[in-house]
């Protein structure tokens, strides 16, 4: 206890309430600043166990539990997927195989109303099962598809909103990275996971479509017909050929995780081994391209491991001074009680996502929330869990003024381009994901009714 003094009264203070608090609200300011994520949780980690020791709430030898968490980590198989489907989505998106893809779907759909923006809702579904990243999908068809939908008199807003929607896929549709994250970190199989945001993904892009064909249809001034365009039968076997490949991996991924053959770090290999057929295929691998792959899948997986080692030193700390139980406390006792709690926990993560990556989210926020969400939802309720919030990051990260997904866009989109015009396009999509998310959380079936068949 810490004794003040104050006009004459002594006051006891329990350090734990000034510590845990405190420690929390540090890493909140510092990473407000800037500064690389890792070394804000390791510094306030090393600080806030300094203070630990000094007012007694820490013992010295408790830090030597932090190499054993380090070696469970660097000893954990599971996260070895993280680089294998990284390096398979950089690989296709590097070796132009998602380019031919938007190309050929534009080709096919482009006489239709909307239909270039449907092509893009579709490659972008199947962009985000193999890259199962934001910033490589956006950037990808903002690249590629943006220029060629302002050339055939699309609405701006209509034009970039589809296109940063579409790109938000990836957080959901598996196999998905965030998805391989929040399972680890939740405890639960991955594959479950995959199986359980199937339905989810396919809803979402459904979502997309239908509004897309419907407001078209209503406001046929948003997306002009392309009567110009002309789809021959030689385009329509390119067409095959070029969607065939990607898709035929992406099954043999996913299949051979639901049907129990290879884990999903095995899965995740063999996707990164038919990403590299897939480019020699094409004509797309070559040592320069490997090299490119290679360092981005090496940067990327970098930066996660030195996350995960700054928030276990982070959460080792604040559990020691008593922060988690005073976190699970407080979200134990919120109003509402499994409502309260989700209410709370999923409006965080939200506001999150406007100012940290999904990793970030992951390796700090999930694990203050799960023993409340252990208690308050029971174990079996994980799975669906783990998918509401992935699907809640996707919306986060689409919504403006600080959506990831449109600053992405914004970076390569061109000049005549006002940034007015990414955040109103983004806001029925928002909407729209919203919607899908409210019916996950009220329909817990749509997540566990793979699983659940498939196990059984």
């Amino acid at each position: 206890m810490i004794e003040i003094e104050f006009v004459g009264h002594v006051i006891s203070i329990d350090p734990t309430f000034i510590l845990g608090p405190g420690m929390f609200l540090s890493l909140v300011i510092v990473l407000l600043s800037g500064y690389p994520v890792a070394f804000c949780l390791g510094g306030i980690a090393v600080i806030f166990f300094i203070l630990g020791i000094i007012f007694g709430e820490i013992d010295p030898l408790f830090i030597t539990a932090l190499p054993q968490r380090i070696f469970g980590i660097m000893g954990n198989f599971t996260l070895l997927a993280i680089p294998a489907f990284i390096f398979m989505g950089a690989m296709l998106e590097t070796s132009g195989i998602a380019e031919r893809l938007l190309e050929s779907m534009g080709a096919l759909l482009g006489r239709i109303r909307g239909g270039l923006a449907l092509s893009v809702v579709i490659v972008g579904s199947l962009l985000a099962a193999t890259t199962g990243v934001v910033a490589a999908t956006v950037t990808t068809m903002g690249l590629i598809s943006l220029p060629a939908m302002l050339r055939s008199g699309y609405d701006k807003s209509l034009a970039t909103g589809v296109i940063a929607a579409s790109g938000t896929l990836g957080q959901i549709i598996p196999p998905s990275i965030v998805l391989v994250v929040l399972g680890d970190q939740l405890g639960i199989s991955v594959g479950d996971l995959f199986l359980g945001s199937l339905i989810p993904g396919v809803l979402m892009a459904s979502a997309f479509a239908i509004y897309i064909i419907i407001i078209t249809s209503l406001k046929p001034e948003l997306a002009p017909k392309q009567n110009n365009i002309t789809f021959t039968f030689n385009q329509l076997i390119e067409l095959i050929g070029v969607i065939i490949p990607p898709l035929g991996l992406i099954l043999i991924v996913l299949g051979s995780i639901f049907i129990g053959i290879a884990t999903p770090t095995e899965a995740g290999t063999l996707g990164a081994i038919g990403a590299i057929v897939l480019a020699a295929f094409n004509k797309g691998f070559s040592r320069k391209t490997l090299s490119k792959v290679c360092d981005d899948t090496l940067r990327t997986t970098s930066m996660v491991m030195a996350i995960l080692l700054g928030s276990t030193a982070f959460s080792l700390v604040f559990r020691g001074i008593g922060g988690d139980e005073l976190i699970a406390n407080v979200l134990l006792n919120l109003p509402g009680g499994k409502i309260g709690f989700l209410a709370f926990s999923m409006f965080t993560i939200f506001a999150l996502g406007f100012f940290i990556d999904f990793f970030e989210i992951a390796f700090i926020a999930v694990p203050l929330i799960l023993p409340a969400a252990r208690e308050l939802l029971g174990p079996d309720a994980l799975l669906w869990l783990g998918v509401v919030i992935g699907a809640n990051l996707q919306t986060s990260f689409l919504t403006p003024p600080f959506g990831f997904a449109l600053f992405y866009l914004r970076g390569v989109a061109p000049k005549s381009i006002a940034t007015k015009d990414i955040y109103m396009g983004a806001l029925p999509f928002v909407a729209l994901q919203i919607s899908v998310l409210i019916l996950i959380i009220i329909s817990p079936s749509l997540v566990n009714w793979l699983p659940s068949i498939a196990w059984s």
